[in-house]
């Protein structure tokens, strides 16, 4: 792999960092904003997912946007999207105007998680077209690794009495840093080519093939050039324009594989967990400050199995590790299921006495929960709503993490180890793999457009589950939660064990001729 084709890559794939970072800072900052604005649990998951919300219509106009612009304009715009979103969220002192500003970085993640493994695969060659399209995902864990660390750093340094932060202001600075790397995002785009297939497709033939040439080299160069000029006159007699290309029979496979993949993949919880982690963990009576450190663990598993992924996929194939991650995803939620069902909530008089001498609670707040203790609750749904009934719900909610530390009896290592399963598995699998065969499934002229469509069913199933989470917690509770994404995980297993292709190590050219053209 040549270095300027992975310098190229890793750039172009720098708007998945700064989705990770933005996604992994909103579960530290709903910590700390949702009882200083007063959010109620609609409110709470709107502000957590409307960036997706506004991400998926976004990735439908994404693809037919960059095949008219170009892929390298539209990156340099949601370069300037993500700092003004980042900003604008940092100042935000307003429900309405914080969740404007994380939907202007929706619209801005969504483009770039559509255009950048576009624009990837068509500057790469088959042997390593998967591990640069896995750059992407890599960016993505880093994202949310440099979001976990922020966020126990800014936790841990306000907790310890820095005069910089402040309960009012630790949120606005989780916010603001994302600001930075989006800068540093724009300046780098302005050093890479325009995709050399783009240009193909858009009859500028020169520019694509000096392109070309320049990525890998001259004898390979050509080939490709001459590859891409065959296809798009095969292509020409048998597919129309634009997005009623999509409805041509020879493309329903790659199209049902697609929306497979791309429903599975966000319907599992992956963002939900991400989203909600510190919460999630704070459900287990771990306690905060233990919350943001797990979370922490979790982004680092996240990233090294990414690696795992990435030496895999060109190696074992993208099949196979499609399937072993999702068999292992669904075990891990059973797991995290049966520890929340095994769990019990009880507030004692030892309990009580370690939240008096925390000071957490005002003498008033311990009188009317003391009503409440030695009942023992089955599960976390009938406690919380006693709490909330005692102490009100801003109350509870600004003190839920050390409540259920003093209340809860369960097996918090279990859920750990189910989590931490299941960001494992979704690293090595779903996570860069889907990417990886979008970008492979579909035809030169229309890959934008199908990754796009595509894209927007992927987003908006993870609006959905991010939105609907906090109130499946409140009212299911975190058992059935997480039954809920195993059985959607092991449904999902079964049916791609029937429908998955292998496409690793064959030309974009050579995958459109077997699984379109020959249809």
């Amino acid at each position: 792999m040549k270095f300027h084709s992975f310098f190229i890559a890793f750039v172009v794939s720098l708007g998945g960092f700064l989705f990770g970072l933005d996604m992994g800072i909103i579960s530290g900052v709903m910590d700390y904003v949702g009882p200083q604005l007063g959010l109620d649990v609609n409110q709470t998951g709107w502000v957590v997912s409307c960036p997706t919300f506004s991400a998926m219509f976004a990735m439908l106009a994404a693809g037919a946007v960059s095949n008219l612009w170009g892929r390298k304009p539209l990156l340099l715009l949601i370069a300037v999207l993500y700092a003004v979103s980042a900003l604008w969220s940092a100042y935000a002192d307003t429900y309405l105007m914080l969740y404007l500003a994380r939907m202007l970085g929706g619209v801005a993640f969504g483009a770039a998680l559509i255009i950048a493994p576009t624009y990837i695969a068509e500057i790469s060659k088959a042997s390593n077209r998967g591990k640069l399209v896995s750059i992407q995902q890599l960016n993505i864990v880093v994202g949310f690794f440099a979001a976990f660390l922020c966020n126990w750093y800014l936790n841990l340094t306000y907790k310890e009495g820095a005069d910089w932060l402040t309960e009012e202001n630790v949120w606005r600075w989780m916010l603001g840093i994302e600001f930075v790397p989006a800068a540093f995002y724009f300046f780098f785009l302005l050093f890479v080519p325009s995709s050399p297939r783009w240009l193909f497709t858009r009859g500028r033939t020169a520019e694509g093939h000096a392109i070309l040439q320049q990525l890998h080299g001259q004898e390979e160069g050509d080939a490709e050039a001459k590859a891409i000029k065959e296809s798009i006159e095969a292509q020409a007699g048998v597919v129309r324009s634009g997005y009623a290309e999509l409805f041509n029979p020879k493309l329903g496979f790659v199209l049902l594989v697609g929306l497979a993949i791309g429903i599975l993949q966000q319907s599992t919880g992956i963002n939900a967990v991400f989203f909600y982690a510190v919460s999630i963990f704070k459900q287990t009576g771990i306690g905060q400050d233990a919350a943001f450190a797990s979370g922490l663990l979790l982004s680092t598993v996240n990233l090294l199995f990414t690696f795992v992924g990435i030496f895999l996929i060109d190696r074992l194939g993208r099949r196979p590790l499609m399937l072993i991650g999702i068999a292992g995803i669904a075990v891990s939620l059973m797991l995290c299921a049966f520890a929340f069902y095994q769990a019990t909530y009880e507030l004692t008089d030892d309990g009580l006495a370690t939240l008096k001498a925390s000071g957490a609670l005002s003498p008033e707040d311990l009188q009317a929960i003391a009503l409440q203790t030695n009942q023992r609750f089955e599960n976390d749904v009938e406690f919380k709503q006693k709490m909330k009934d005692s102490l009100g719900k801003d109350v509870y909610d600004s003190n839920e993490g050390v409540i259920l530390e003093v209340a809860t009896k369960m097996n918090a290592r279990l859920v750990l180890a189910g989590i931490l399963g299941f960001i494992a598995c979704f690293a090595f699998s779903l996570g860069p793999v889907m990417w990886v065969m979008l970008s492979e499934l579909y035809p030169n002229r229309i890959r934008g457009l199908a990754i796009g469509v595509i894209g927007f069913v992927n987003s908006f199933t993870s609006w959905f589950v991010s939105y609907i989470f906090p109130w499946e917690v409140s009212a299911l509770g975190s058992a059935t939660a997480f039954l809920i994404f195993g059985v959607i995980a092991a449904s999902g297993f079964f049916l791609l064990l029937f429908v998955l292709p292998e496409t690793k190590g064959r030309s974009l050219e050579e995958l459109e001729a077997e699984l379109v053209l020959k249809r």
